[in-house]
């Protein structure tokens, strides 16, 4: 027997329109004598009422009669329900201060709570995210920031300016059009001698950065080590219808405080034994992706008090930076705040350490959405949905009444499940204390 089924309108951003769940997963549910799906109406939602109800679902106002409730974002407070279930990211592992509010409600409300985030499978791999989609969008709108910059910079007519911010294309697909035309253009006309090597960096390597990589390799790009990066401009070994492009692993970014060798265990077991070792290749950098996890413990990659020395003088090659990261005062410290959609870029001012939204001032331009798979709601949507599907009907035929020990779910759910019945399950008792 299936819990009724729901499907939320997001409702945390005005340009929020990703699903979950998709018209054509809600049909293959249906045709496969799974749960009841009702779609919450959405004005806004990539993926209008009318395909839900072509594809057998119910279109309601609300969720009333729902007892498992798919979203994307976390929750307005007022919006839980008692005893229910809510899948969806709540950004509550971190202890995040902003959601304590919401996880507090979700408590007092008896509320079973699975996070997207922490379904993984036996070696702890995510198994259902977006980031690929925000590194994918990420570049996107990085490149087209550049090209905009580089027009403030005087470089009106530079190939960057074929590019569109991503959530004006109606596809990737016509989005990887766009960039490959700014690739044949560099490759054909090349770029002017004072912006090159133009070289991108990318820290990490897991799922956003392959995103981000993606893009770029539409591009006419090489790939370089962090060393060669170091060393090319002093070569001279460089052409300008070429873009370098590095990829950061953990030993590039950071450094032993005692001196000794870096080991990559140690490092996640012990990361206050290490400091920044980033500001060697920052310098070296036109545009920066933030790819990479980061929490509080680790040392952040781009400082204030580093960005003033580096701006102390004649305006240094970093151009960009790409926080698709896009912790606040986190590894990249002036990302002060995550930028909605409409809104997308600052320039920071290192000297007096204010950001003013849009493309003009002082200083370093950053781009940090906060929910760039959102800036393609469809394929985003579509992916997230195939990896999400396996797992619906599971949910939706649990018993949460019973202990955790007896709640029957697949293993990489019930790893997830952070609240039953209002109260944090073994795995997650640490977030009490944030409480």
């Amino acid at each position: 027997m299936y819990a009724t089924t729901g499907i939320r309108h997001e409702d945390k951003y005005a340009m929020e329109r990703r699903t979950p769940i998709t018209p054509s997963h809600c049909r293959r549910l249906i045709e496969e004598d799974g749960p009841d799906m009702v779609a919450q109406s959405s004005p806004k939602r990539v993926f209008p009422d009318e395909e839900y109800l072509v594809a057998g679902a119910r279109v309601q106002d609300d969720l009333g009669n729902c007892e498992v409730i798919f979203g994307v974002k976390e929750i307005p407070e007022e919006v839980f329900e008692e005893g229910k279930t809510y899948v969806f990211f709540s950004h509550v592992i971190k202890g995040q201060p902003y959601n304590m509010p919401m996880l507090k409600k979700m408590m007092e409300k008896r509320c079973n709570l699975i996070d997207y985030e922490c379904i993984a499978d036996d070696q702890g791999k995510r198994l259902i995210f977006f980031g690929k989609y925000a590194g994918l969008a990420g570049m996107i709108n990085s490149l087209w920031s550049l090209g905009e910059r580089l027009k403030e910079y005087g470089y009106d007519n530079n190939p960057f300016r074929e590019i569109k911010q991503a959530c004006r294309y109606h596809s990737l697909d016509e989005a990887r059009e766009a960039v490959s035309v700014a690739g044949k253009r560099i490759e054909a006309e090349g770029l002017p001698e004072e912006l090159t090597p133009l070289t991108i960096g990318f820290t990490g390597y897991g799922n956003v950065s392959i995103g981000a990589q993606e893009i770029a390799d539409l591009l006419p790009c090489r790939e370089i080590t962090p060393r060669q990066l170091q060393e090319l401009e002093h070569d001279g070994e460089f052409t300008n219808n070429l873009i370098y492009k590095v990829v950061f692993k953990e030993e590039d970014i950071s450094g032993r405080k005692d001196g000794k060798t870096f080991e990559l265990q140690d490092y996640y077991d012990h990361p206050e034994k290490y400091e920044n070792a980033f500001e060697q290749y920052i310098p070296h950098l036109t545009v920066l992706m933030n790819c990479m996890y980061w929490d509080n413990r680790y040392p952040r990659i781009v400082t204030k008090k580093y960005l003033r020395q580096l701006f102390d003088g004649e305006r240094p090659k970093l151009t960009v930076i790409g926080d698709i990261t896009c912790d606040p005062d986190g590894s990249v410290e002036c990302t002060h705040t995550g930028t909605p959609i409409e809104d997308p870029v600052f320039v920071y001012n290192p000297e007096t350490g204010q950001p003013t939204m849009g493309f003009k001032g002082n200083g370093l331009l950053v781009m940090a959405v906060d929910i760039l798979p959102s800036e393609l709601p469809r394929d985003s949507s579509m992916a997230f949905a195939d990896a999400l599907f396996p797992f619906v009907k599971p949910i939706a035929a649990a018993d949460f009444s019973v202990p955790f020990d007896e709640v029957r779910l697949p293993e990489p759910v019930k790893k997830a499940l952070i609240l039953l019945r209002g109260e944090l399950t073994p795995d997650y008792k640490y977030i009490q204390e944030y409480l």
